[in-house]
């Protein structure tokens, strides 16, 4: 068989986007949505992208583990945001990166960055590629004289598994589906869903503290790292493999969501679970969207620690074909490995429908070791090749999340809808906004929104711009956080600024001295 073959451009496999039927389809609904016609275009083909030559000549034993082919160099010069698509798609990559590292050991880790600190290089580590923040963009910047990306492709096996501890140290390279296999032959799962799940790497989901399957308790790749390794150009960084400890300032917690800026995560200790084998599952409906905010955060503070506890507002539930009555819906899922779930599930319909719920079906239970439904997993994972279809037809799609409290959700929710509809407005001559719960926590609900409007050819870069300014601004004034788990990369990075005390950027500007004095790794990233 033929290894399947990613996209130069948009997201995911080739074989995967979205056929001629499928797209005549999204744009018949679309231009009823957007009213009026879109334009369609093709992307630009792979081989008539023109790129700059490399400013650099690495040494011969480091070009043997790297490659400076044009299809390597296009494939690594961007992540998968909305700008990124927009550029590759029309066939412009103005700075990729000068080569693309694949070291297979720790050794060719520490020769590359001699090498880098010797000769001014920038290194990019690459994990997956799926950065939606700019994090993984290979800019020159001011005082280098080229820039590197590096994945940990060939570092990508499970090292050992602790069926006592229920713990696998696992290398930074490997991604979600080799992962997921490797640990069910051994009755195991990490049981970390990013949307990102495919092509993604665990040392990437660290880097971004990502967040996964859960909607309650363990939200982020945090709660499951036990201990991490990562090299910096001075040396490895390795924390204390326990289960906790109490001694100082966490190591491990100074790694999560480093983003490539202080060194490159090589292997984690991570904790694991049995597959779950019971499972319930139900819809609520509500007519009013504050009830059904009111009734989310109910259950978000009542003990119960749903897997899925994921709230649509009426568009998003129109839109996924959730319902077509104009009502917000919660979608609710309990599991475990050891016990059934009838009275839990029974417990969250009952707070559910007390505050306006309607459950119009009975739950659904299953007792079996089986992966999640087909239809559901294909719909989860396939959801970002609609926006690659969408910037083929035309339309400006993006998304941006938050997290905040449930005191201050209602004025932050009217606030984004209100000025990102404004910027849509300006932009675009109009478009949708929408919301929904990705996750939620006893004090506060992380809103996850999507908007889309009609794009402008040649001007989509500058639309897309006074949208995502006007949703940052918002959530700002509104007391939200820039980023619940999309990172900071360089399209976050002014907000996170704001967010952070002053003192402690001035901490990671010291660490960022002590382990990369000559700031190779990943700059204008994060700090």
């Amino acid at each position: 068989m033929s290894e399947r073959v990613r996209s130069h451009w948009a997201w995911g496999y080739e074989d995967a986007f979205p056929d001629e039927a499928a797209l005549g389809k999204l744009e018949k609904r679309l231009a009823m949505t957007l009213s009026g016609p879109l334009e369609r275009e093709t992307a630009v083909p792979l081989g008539s992208i023109e790129l700059p030559k490399p400013r650099i000549v690495p040494p011969y034993e480091l070009r043997a583990f790297g490659s400076d082919a044009p299809s390597d160099r296009i494939h690594h010069a961007y992540g998968k945001g909305y700008r990124d698509l927009v550029r590759a798609f029309r066939g412009d990559i103005k700075s990729p990166p000068d080569w693309v590292f694949y070291p297979e050991s720790e050794d060719h880790i520490a020769s590359l960055f001699l090498y880098c600190e010797r000769e001014d290089v920038a290194i990019v580590p690459f994990g997956g590629g799926t950065s939606v923040v700019g994090g993984v963009e290979t800019v020159l910047e001011k005082g280098f004289r080229g820039v590197v990306t590096v994945s940990l492709a060939k570092l990508d096996k499970v090292l050992s598994v602790s069926k006592v501890d229920r713990t696998a140290r696992i290398q930074g390279g490997m991604k979600g589906p080799a992962l997921e296999t490797a640990l069910a032959a051994q009755g195991l799962t990490l049981r970390h869903y990013p949307q990102s799940f495919e092509h993604s790497t665990l040392g990437g989901w660290i880097a971004t503290r990502a967040g996964g399957h859960f909607a309650t308790l363990h939200t982020h790749i945090d709660d499951f790292v036990q201990s991490v390794r990562m090299l910096t150009p001075r040396g490895p960084f390795e924390t204390h493999k326990v289960p906790a400890s109490g001694a100082g300032p966490a190591p491990e917690r100074f790694i999560l969501g480093s983003e490539g800026a202080f060194g490159i995560i090589v292997d984690a200790t991570m904790r694991l679970q049995e597959a779950p084998r019971w499972r319930a599952q139900a819809t609520v409906s509500f007519e009013k969207m504050d009830d059904a905010v009111r009734a989310t955060r109910a259950l978000a503070q009542s003990g119960l620690h749903p897997a899925n506890c994921r709230l649509l507002d009426p568009v998003e539930a129109l839109v996924h074909q959730v319902s077509t009555r104009g009502d917000a819906v919660l979608l609710l899922a309990f599991e475990s490995h050891d016990h059934p779930l009838e009275a839990w599930l029974e417990r969250a319909l009952s707070i559910a429908t007390d505050l306006g719920g309607t459950c119009e079906e009975e739950g659904r239970y299953s007792s079996e070791k089986s992966q999640e439904s087909s239809a559901w997993k294909s719909a989860f994972l396939g959801a970002p090749y609609l926006q690659s279809a969408l910037v083929s037809l035309g339309v400006m799609a993006d998304t941006f999340e938050t997290a905040c409290t449930w005191e201050s959700f209602p004025a932050l929710d009217a606030a984004i809808r209100a000025d990102v509809g404004d910027a849509l407005g300006r932009a675009c001559g109009g478009g949708l906004v929408s919301c929904r719960f990705t996750h939620v926590y006893p004090d506060g609900p992380a809103p996850y929104y999507t908007f889309l409007g009609k794009a402008t050819r040649g001007k989509e870069l500058e639309q897309w711009a006074t949208v995502k300014e006007a949703a940052l601004g918002a959530i700002k004034r509104g007391g939200g956080t820039v980023t619940h788990h999309h990172a900071v990369g360089r399209w976050h990075k002014a907000g996170y600024e704001s967010e952070r005390p002053s003192l402690y950027g001035d901490v990671l500007r010291a660490m960022k001295q002590k382990l990369d004095p000559r700031g190779i790794l990943n700059p204008g990233v994060l700090i």
